[in-house]
């Protein structure tokens, strides 16, 4: 029997793909997380066949999930379904180490599609993916400046763009305050954003946030 993961903190949303992974792959055993800790742990209960995870996990991001799933489980394929845009986070998510990544607006069927390839042993490319990184080759690099910040300091920007206090940031991360202040200042300096007015701003405007 199949065992899956599902790390996602809409109820509607796990249980929609319980049902349709269950009619469309037959009898399986699956798990839900809804935030980064049930997740964690449910990484050293089971031998996964398949995790699927949301970005946005209350707690920690569905991103520092899928890094301890590669060090813990790493032969388990991780498949992210998330709102973000692929543009903004299937490449960082695909070098953390996921098989896949798709928008919770993809269809059902390309869902199937995508976790049956992966539970066969490749990976799920979407076409419109694929055709924005044929496109960038040859192409001298232009990155975004939210695309220069390590997967905490996103974390915390998105944060930070969600209305958080440094205290309340530092109390979610289980930081000290003074650690996020840091990060605060690094994200400021890497992005030439000085206020978290301006950093709000952008996070909006390059759908990092909802």
């Amino acid at each position: 029997m199949l065992k899956i993961m599902i790390a996602d903190d809409h109820p509607v949303v796990r249980a929609g793909l319980k049902e349709l992974l269950t009619r469309e792959l037959g009898r399986l055993k699956i798990a839900e997380a809804k935030n980064a800790r049930e997740a964690t742990e449910l990484l050293d209960k089971e031998a996964w066949d398949l995790i699927l995870i949301d970005i946005n996990l209350p707690g920690r991001s569905g991103l520092e999930v899928l890094g301890d799933a590669r060090q813990r489980c790493p032969k388990t394929p991780v498949l992210v379904l998330s709102v973000y845009p692929e543009r903004e986070f299937a490449i960082r998510a695909f070098k953390l180490g996921a098989v896949g990544y798709l928008n919770k607006q993809t269809a059902c069927d390309e869902l199937i599609t995508a976790v049956k390839r992966v539970l066969a042993g490749g990976k799920y490319i979407t076409a419109s993916l694929a055709e924005m990184l044929a496109g960038s080759l040859g192409q001298k690099p232009d990155h975004a400046p939210h695309e220069h910040l390590s997967d905490r300091e996103l974390e915390v920007l998105r944060m930070i763009a969600t209305g958080k206090t440094l205290k309340e940031i530092a109390a979610e991360l289980a930081l000290s305050e003074k650690t996020v202040g840091t990060y605060r200042l690094r994200i400021a300096a890497k992005m030439h954003l000085s206020s978290n007015v301006e950093l709000t701003r952008y996070a909006l405007q390059n759908k990092l946030v909802d």
